[in-house]
């Protein structure tokens, strides 16, 4: 009795809560991934224990999700006679910062001012990669218009920005 208090306290005083079900099929995939290690002397994938189990590999890799302890950012994974490096530094993201979210909306915003085709021009030249030439030859018009086009609505994103 004493022993199921102490998993009960340990499995409800978790920093998350995860469901029973959950856990559940997270020690079915542990317990097929040991059989299919012994069985294969290799480590198995995702899909071959989701096969085993009967379940879809998403299943299985959220069940092994949820039952991963928290690790904090700030964990050293390396130390070498220097400076430590922390989890926090392994997981940054330079192309994703706080700016780059802002400058995405207010670009938008302001090509909701420009024209349809100017829209488009920008569009095509700067989100899919075009040259001018390549949009003049798709809409009809010569590379100077496409350039003066291109030219006009820069200058109106402008004030919005």
């Amino acid at each position: 009795m004493i022993i199921g208090e102490i998993r009960r306290y340990l499995r409800d005083n978790t920093a998350i809560r995860v469901s029973r079900s959950l856990r559940d099929t997270a020690y079915k995939a542990l317990s097929a991934k040991e059989r299919l290690v012994n069985k294969n002397a290799k480590e198995p994938t995702v899909e071959e224990i989701a096969r085993e189990l009967e379940i879809t590999p998403e299943e299985v890799s959220a069940a092994l999700d949820a039952i991963m302890d928290p690790v904090s950012l700030y964990e050293p994974v390396y130390h070498d006679s220097g400076d430590a490096i922390f989890v926090m530094d392994q997981v940054k993201d330079d192309k994703n910062i706080d700016d780059s979210w802002l400058e995405e909306i207010s670009v938008k915003e302001a090509m909701n001012h420009l024209t349809p085709r100017e829209r488009s021009i920008l569009e095509m030249r700067f989100f899919r990669g075009r040259t001018q030439m390549e949009i003049a030859n798709e809409i009809g018009i010569s590379q100077a218009q496409v350039s003066r086009l291109e030219k006009n609505a820069l200058g109106h994103m402008k004030k919005y920005l």
